[in-house]
């Protein structure tokens, strides 16, 4: 398992970290990593949480990377990074990134985006897209104080 560790990036503004953060790589799907998905995925979708056999499936992906946040153990936030290839190179998307409310305001967010794009600079991919609705304005704030840029493209969806 891969660990990060550091402070969370916002303790400068709000004062409020209790302990320190570890980001981790999902290696494994236990019934923590199965609650924690359970009390994070209603926080950000109407989809439900996925299930035992879905994690298993995605960590056993080469191109998945599941992180997870812990403070004082407990994890509280999650991100999931998926890679792809095309003719013009290989890509990733960051996705389902969500913090919980409980640790909101500590960093985790920007901690989990930050690991991330380490490992897609390890990969050398292209680069690294992700999408966040416009209501969630601290999201937006944080990607594009990170360095994330607006695209000049529309995004759809077909659902199947």
């Amino acid at each position: 398992m891969s660990e990060h560790s550091g402070p969370a990036g916002d303790e400068g503004r709000n004062g409020d970290v209790s302990g320190g953060v570890v980001v981790e790589v999902v290696g494994t799907v236990d019934g923590e990593l199965l609650e924690a998905f359970d009390r994070l995925i209603p926080q950000l979708s109407s989809s439900p949480p996925p299930s035992e056999d879905h994690l298993r499936s995605m960590i056993a992906s080469d191109d998945i990377v599941l992180f997870v946040a812990r403070v004082d153990g407990r994890i509280l936030g999650t991100l999931t990074l998926a890679f792809y290839r095309v003719p013009t190179g290989t890509k990733a998307w960051i996705e389902d990134v969500v913090v919980d409310a409980e640790g909101r305001g500590r960093g985790l967010g920007e901690l989990l985006t930050n690991v991330a794009l380490e490992a897609a600079r390890a990969r050398r991919v292209k680069d690294v897209s992700l999408t966040s609705r416009p209501s969630r304005e601290a999201a937006n704030r944080l990607y594009r104080r990170i360095g994330f840029e607006p695209r000049e493209t529309n995004v759809y969806r077909y659902t199947l």
